[in-house]
């Protein structure tokens, strides 16, 4: 049964989230302040495998907390929750690590959807969706652990979280093809997401400051402008 750890400091939210939860299988834990989500997951050892956070919270705030949590686990799924509909807002979440974001007011069908949705594609990460012979992928100097689930560049590692290994993964079995960010979205974050296409290029900005020497110069992910993006390997 999955856990999800939710960070609301506002109680009907939080109760109205759990009980939600629970409804549809998930085994919840609930806390009001960033100090307590990030002291629950650590002494947990890091037993949950999506996290629910409210952007305004007292104390450290909901960002600060996932640079924290993504900190000790790029497997953890992190959904921001937020009543802040600024692009800047969920611009700045997606690029310290969140996977996806929700703003208030949400329904439940559509939070669980989310979820849903996540954990789903955590469980893809962790089950491989590899050929069974098949152990790594190369391309130019990275290389793809599909054991491991890790990224490496002329045999360091990247740190990438299971979003980004997943991108990582299409685009170098498609080396050379442009890919349209529709294509994109639908193949990791499924048919059924509800969001906007722009999480697709906020992920590629967060994996160019990770694989380029120059994010701003890409030489490998390039744009593709008005359609997507293409791997390039010279």
């Amino acid at each position: 049964m999955r856990r999800i750890l939710v960070c609301e400091d506002e109680d009907a939210i939080r109760d109205f989230v759990i009980i939600n939860l629970q409804r549809a299988g998930y085994t919840s834990v609930g806390v009001s302040s960033g100090e307590e989500a990030v002291a629950a997951f650590l002494e947990s050892d890091g037993n949950f495998d999506v996290a629910l956070l409210d952007v305004m919270l007292p104390g450290i705030d909901g960002f600060e907390v996932c640079r924290r949590l993504r900190q000790h686990s790029q497997k953890l799924g992190i959904i921001m929750l937020t009543a802040k509909t600024q692009e800047i807002d969920k611009v700045n979440g997606l690029m310290i690590g969140a996977d996806d974001y929700v703003i208030k007011p949400f329904s439940p069908s559509e939070l669980t959807a989310r979820i849903d949705a996540l954990c789903r594609r955590i469980g893809i990460s962790e089950g491989g969706g590899k050929k069974e012979d098949e152990q790594s992928l190369t391309s130019g100097p990275f290389r793809l652990d599909l054991k491991s689930r890790a990224l490496y560049k002329n045999d360091a590692i990247i740190e990438v979280t299971q979003v980004e290994f997943q991108i990582m993964e299409m685009f170098m079995r498609n080396a050379g093809a442009a890919l349209k960010r529709s294509l994109i979205l639908k193949s990791i974050w499924g048919e059924k997401y509800v969001g906007d296409e722009k999480i697709v290029d906020v992920n590629i900005r967060r994996i160019r400051m990770k694989i380029e020497d120059e994010p701003s110069n890409p030489k490998f992910l390039h744009t593709i402008w008005g359609y997507g993006y293409k791997w390039v390997i010279d």
